[in-house]
């Protein structure tokens, strides 16, 4: 079992970050499980990499001293799964906000579907959702696309060095991707819905991967703290 020494000094802890938290959220929820359980005031505790609300998976939490290695983490490739649905967008590029525009969709092949997936392997340019995090002006993002106000946001080269389509369902596409850090998944979603000459939206996230650390050896917030002494 950890001691407070142990957290102090610096701790490593992967978390499966249930749907529907935030990341400060999970954040938040162990620091304040670590002071209740050695009746401590203080204590450094930082995520590597956030995931929004509507994402699952991993999340790794850093304590004490290793809060110093945050930057080392978030730099780490990254593996996700997910569903994107076909013929339809939303102006968060996933299920936050509500459908805005539909489109056909009988065009579509299953082979036109793995033949378009190769237009992203590799080094390219990609333009953030406005419903994100990102600072411009001293706000974030989506405080401008939730006032409705109108923002410019300039496109960022990433990396994705995967990108496998796993499994076809009607309009529902299963992917797997291994991307680099800064890429968004639901700007992934709705680019490739234009390269289909159609429209698509992120409808399922789960981060599986960072760097050499897998969700499978991640535990639910709950399951950390009860491993807390106090708990």
């Amino acid at each position: 079992m950890k001691t407070e020494e142990d957290f102090k000094n610096g701790q490593v802890l992967l978390i499966d970050k249930p749907l529907h938290w935030t990341s400060f959220q999970a954040v938040n929820k162990l620091r304040w499980a670590i002071r209740q359980a050695f009746n401590i005031k203080k204590i450094k505790v930082g995520h590597a990499g956030t995931l929004d609300p509507l994402a699952t998976g991993l999340l790794i939490i850093c304590t004490g001293k290793m809060t110093k290695q945050i930057n080392t983490f978030q730099g780490q490739e990254k593996e996700y799964t997910g569903t994107f649905v076909l013929g339809s967008t939303t102006p968060s590029f996933d299920q936050e906000t509500e459908i805005d525009q539909t489109f056909s969709t009988e065009h579509i092949t299953e082979d036109l579907i793995y033949k378009t997936t190769n237009q992203f392997i590799g080094k390219i340019q990609q333009f953030p959702p406005v419903f994100s995090a990102i600072k411009k002006d001293g706000k974030r993002l989506y405080e401008f696309a939730r006032a409705g106000e109108e923002v410019e946001i300039k496109s960022r080269e990433v990396e994705i060095s995967s990108f496998e389509i796993t499994n076809i369902n009607n309009n529902n596409l299963q992917f797997k991707v291994v991307c680099s850090k800064g890429t968004y998944i639901r700007s992934l979603a709705h680019d490739f819905g234009k390269a289909l000459n159609s429209g698509a939206h992120l409808a399922e996230l789960r981060r599986t991967r960072i760097g050499e650390f897998t969700v499978n050896e991640a535990l639910s917030p709950e399951e950390f703290i009860q491993n807390l002494p106090a708990f």
